[in-house]
């Protein structure tokens, strides 16, 4: 950068190394995780949630048989048939509906009517076999709102999020709810399972590749789950029915966004702690703060409002729209890194067109930089938990299934957290492809995954064995 001014490189080496995460860092973030992964499942608990599933069990890649997925988001509701193969393949038909506005803030009557009717409408469009059956067809539940697990088939709502406000449903299990919205009308489906959508990403990534270990979500938020020993979840001692024995696996939702609460080891800038005091939730979510997509453009903002502040930048131009808290996303800083000119032109056209800011040559020369840095430090920390999870469990070689917009669309982000891993292990090996723990593309947990939890469950029902704690 032999063209950029002196007093904008001195700006890039301050914040290269503000932002810059080496080795050793790495490292020790990496031990303190596991640290509170293991505390998270201790009786005392810790910041960490690690959430007991009651999914019980790996999938064979045996499964066979037409499952239904219904997954349960912010605007809308999607409903897919899932057909097992029983070889490790599945076919997928699915469909869409949209969560009326009026149902955000009705009552739970309305919301589970309106879910029943969509299920109806896709068993009649799509599974007209299923209706001839004189059985019940199993459905898998992806509810993605906090929610308190006793068993894989109960789930009472904790509280709601997303914007939606819908009485008599806290504090009730959803599944109950919904069952009973679908036998007042006579719809032949029971709802086998209700999970988390980073759980479904482990299991069906692990159907199709049996060396998945984890299931990752690197996107607008951050998440993992991976299998631990029954023996090694102090906090279910006494609660544990007899056909549950020690050496058992159960998939735990580690929920670890809230890893470092207490800012003991993460390395906080100030634009960071900025963007903490000011969330709805202070001191809550630190590691999802850091590397999760909702927050990266947000960081970006802080910094470059800063340093036009302090003169830096955009002198004499007028960045209203950059001063709007949260008007940058993540999308932003990825089409900044997907620049291929050297110039920067398109950069520059992105400052015009989202801005309205015109920009020089070495202001953008800065800016790439500068999503550079936050763009790596967010995955070389996701990194760290990858690392811990692998540590935690005792995995020297495996497959962690990624699924989310950070992990598929930002760019370089599979290559950083791959350098990172290695730096951590002090792995020799140069080729990225040679590494004994790999963070791959994951199957869609909240189809495949919801439908495959649902057979693993009926199976293990129909086997008389145990899907949740005896004091459900």
């Amino acid at each position: 950068m032999t063209d950029v001014p002196r007093d904008l490189l001195e700006q890039i080496t301050q914040l290269e190394n503000l932002f810059t995460v080496d080795t050793e860092k790495l490292k020790k973030i990496t031990d303190h995780f596991v640290t509170e992964l293991d505390k998270g499942l201790s009786k005392a608990g810790g910041s960490i949630p690690m959430n007991c599933t009651w999914v019980l069990d790996w999938p064979t890649g045996k499964e066979k048989g037409s499952f239904l997925a219904l997954d349960m988001g912010g605007t809308n509701l999607r409903v897919a048939e899932i057909t097992l193969d029983g070889k490790r393949g599945f076919d997928v038909t699915q469909s869409k509906y949209q969560i009326p506005n009026s149902l955000k803030t009705g009552t739970a009557e309305q919301l589970w009517d309106y879910v029943s009717d969509c299920l109806h409408k896709f068993l009649l469009s799509s599974c007209e076999d299923e209706l001839k059956e004189p059985t019940e067809v199993c459905l898998g539940f992806t509810f993605s709102y906090p929610a308190t697990q006793n068993a894989i088939n109960h789930g009472v709502l904790q509280t709601w999020t997303k914007g939606f406000d819908i009485s008599g449903v806290e504090g009730h299990d959803v599944v109950e709810q919904l069952g009973e919205a679908l036998a007042k009308k006579n719809i032949p489906i029971k709802v086998t399972s209700v999970i988390n959508d980073t759980t479904g990403t482990l299991c069906a990534s692990n159907y199709v590749d049996p060396q998945t270990k984890m299931g990752i979500i690197f996107g607008t938020g951050c998440n993992a789950a991976y299998y631990e020993k029954v023996k090694n979840i102090p906090k279910l001692e006494g609660r544990l029915p007899s056909d549950i024995g020690p050496e058992d696996d159960m998939a735990i939702n580690c929920e670890w966004g809230a890893f470092d609460n207490e800012h003991y080891i993460l390395p906080y800038t100030t634009w960071d702690l900025k963007i903490d005091a000011e969330s709805p939730r202070p001191g809550q979510q630190a590691f999802e703060k850091l590397i999760a997509g909702v927050y990266l453009g947000e960081i970006f903002r802080l910094v470059l409002v800063d340093l036009y502040n302090d003169g830096f930048l955009f002198e004499g131009k007028n960045i209203k729209s950059l001063e709007t808290p949260n008007f940058l996303d993540a999308s932003f800083l990825a089409q900044i890194e997907d620049d291929p000119w050297e110039n920067l032109t398109e950069t520059e056209i992105l400052f015009v067109n989202k801005l309205d800011i015109a920009t020089t040559e070495s202001e953008r020369k800065l800016i790439r930089r500068l999503a550079e840095l936050i763009g790596t430090r967010s995955a070389r920390l996701s990194a760290c938990g990858v690392a811990a999870i692998a540590k935690k469990a005792g995995y020297t070689s495996c497959h962690a299934g990624a699924d989310g917009s950070v992990f598929n669309k930002y760019p370089h982000f599979k290559a950083r957290g791959a350098q990172a891993l290695k730096e951590i292990f002090d792995w020799e090996m140069s080729d990225p492809k040679d590494y004994p723990i790999k963070v791959v593309p994951a199957e869609d947990g909240s189809g495949v995954g919801a439908a495959l939890i649902a057979a693993l469950t009926d199976a293990r029902v129909s086997k008389g064995l145990s899907v949740g704690a005896k004091d459900q």
